[in-house]
């Protein structure tokens, strides 16, 4: 993960709407009785977190929903992306946003009693750089960072005060101070990390009620939270489906509450099937899958052929509409439409359209700096609903290249991204982007810079990190943009990812719930959820 400067995002406003929902049993979770909420716990689907419940080594959506909703931090997004303080009483720039100085409110407390304090954001943000963690690339903006040692831009001011300085001006710093790499955490923490990641002490609006590992995850409200999002429901129970159909049968029968991802079984009749109770609208994600930099033949002068040849082998629009039905919308960049410097002209784009002549002209360039062998395979999640895109884009490539292209199934997510986190895994991936703040360098230093938390692929490129760096130090959004565009392009050369398409949140609800919106990032604003 990762932290570059970039712009406030215009995102899409979010779409309230009325839900329903009932609350109990069904396949892949148990109705659970624990915590100070009672029962009547809003269900929503979820999936197994790949690791405890840190913050600051939580880089994926499974673990990533739940950990911002039993932490706070010194802001929060609103669910038009909008930035409000939360913990932070006030974060004021000085000498020219080089360094910010930030007083966090009195009298705010951790689940287990304890204060939060200056030192319970510099000593989570220093244990994030020293353990190297997953999210510690998001540090790398302040002063004296090294990965294994402490931040020495960390100054502890008074006990509800202190600084951050940066190792250049970055007016964009406060930006990305909601996002989960930035949370406090309370000093027992720091007493055994795993064993408190599997029973997280947090000060957000819930708390953890039971954690049943791979079935479900079940929070109740935090009664000492009194920020701007205040749990308006009793509870959320996470159900881990083991297929996303599981899932969207358990919403039709009434099991389920929220479903924030449709299959794609069920595009072409969720509307009518839902009588309303349905939303589809454009959020913050960006779907691709990832050509790790080690592959055999994906290397060098051959390489970078043999990546164009995939791309342009690709039929976007085809699978898009008949796989997808109107939900996703090909890609034309590395970013999304609803974040603030999207474009749609960038030079080199033209890798992106499927063009089989060009592709098979490519892949015989390649093969005459070394012929093609084995086969090439796409690793995808079988519990994500992504078989069908992936069979799609696999016999695309095998079609119009006339090689073994096929999809890899994994049982789940975590298997998947424990094979990618390792690097056992031996072809390429799918991978995909939900903004963590709304910016278009979110799509861009925490994938693709070097050394980046969620750089799958292990991509490196000095003339695209130097982009991120001249984007991050800009006078103005305007020139941000622009330098962050030309780092696009050099990411349309290389192609680490082969950028696929965009996609909506495509999500439904029961009757049992009102007052479901879904976020610019695509999620469901949990602690606005009623039961009817």
């Amino acid at each position: 993960m990762t932290l570059k400067k970039t712009i406030a995002a215009m995102t899409a406003a979010a779409l309230a709407v009325s839900v329903s929902a009932c609350s109990s049993d069904s396949e892949g979770g148990s109705g659970s009785d624990s915590g100070s909420g009672g029962s009547n716990y809003i269900t929503a689907w979820g999936s197994e977190p790949q690791n405890p419940l840190v913050p600051q080594n939580t880089n994926e959506t499974g673990g990533g929903r739940i950990v911002e909703n039993i932490f706070a931090g010194l802001a929060y997004y609103d669910g038009e992306g909008k930035v409000h303080n939360e913990l932070a009483e006030s974060i004021t720039p000085e000498e020219g946003n080089k360094k910010f100085v930030i007083k966090i409110k009195e009298g705010e407390t951790f689940t287990d009693g304890s204060p939060v304090m200056a030192k319970n954001f510099v000593d989570a943000w220093n244990y994030a750089v020293e353990n190297e963690t997953l999210s510690s690339y998001f540090f790398e903006p302040i002063e004296g960072y090294e990965e294994g040692k402490p931040l020495t831009g960390l100054e502890i001011n008074d006990d509800y005060t202190f600084t951050v300085t940066l190792a250049q001006p970055e007016a964009d710093f406060p930006l990305r101070l909601g996002y989960s790499a930035f949370f406090p955490l309370p000093d027992a923490a720091f007493e055994d990390m795993d064993a408190f990641g599997q029973e997280p002490i947090g000060n957000g609006p819930y708390k953890v009620a039971e954690w049943a590992h791979n079935d479900s995850l079940t929070m109740v409200p935090n009664e000492d939270y009194d920020g701007g999002r205040k749990a308006q429901n009793d509870g959320i129970e996470f159900v881990f489906y083991p297929k996303q159909d599981a899932a969207y049968a358990a919403l039709l029968d009434g099991n389920l509450d929220v479903l924030d991802s449709i299959p794609d079984s069920a595009f072409t009749s969720y509307q009518s099937e839902l009588d309303g109770r349905w939303a589809n609208q454009p959020s913050a994600v960006f779907q691709s899958f990832t050509i790790p930099q080690k592959l055999e033949h994906f290397s060098g002068e051959e390489g970078q052929l043999r990546r164009e040849a995939i791309s342009m082998s690709v039929n976007r629009e085809e699978i898009t509409d008949k796989i997808f039905d109107g939900t996703r919308t090909p890609a034309t960049d590395f970013s999304s439409p609803v974040i603030d410097g999207h474009s749609d002209s960038l030079n080199g784009a033209e890798v992106l359209e499927y063009n089989p002549e060009k592709a098979k002209e490519l892949w015989d360039k390649a093969d005459e700096i070394s012929p093609w062998t084995g086969q090439f395979t796409i690793s995808y999640n079988a519990d994500g609903g992504h078989q069908a895109w992936v069979d799609a884009v696999a016999n695309s490539i095998k079609n119009t290249l006339g090689i073994d292209a096929v999809g890899n199934p994994y049982p789940d997510f975590k298997s998947l991204r424990d094979d990618v986190t390792n690097r056992t895994i031996s072809g390429a991936f799918r991978t995909g982007w939900q903004a963590d703040y709304p910016s278009v360098g979110n799509f861009l230093a925490p994938i693709y810079g070097t050394g980046a938390g969620s750089n799958d692929g292990d991509y490196s490129s000095k003339d695209f990190d130097d982009k991120l760096s001249q984007a991050a130090g800009a006078s103005s959004v305007d020139e941000a943009t622009k330098l962050y565009n030309e780092a696009q392009e050099i990411l349309l050369q290389d192609l680490p990812v082969i950028p696929l398409w965009y996609s909506n949140v495509t999500a439904g609800w029961s009757s049992a719930v009102d007052d479901v919106q879904f976020g610019w990032n695509s999620q469901p604003i949990y602690y606005e959820i009623t039961k009817k």
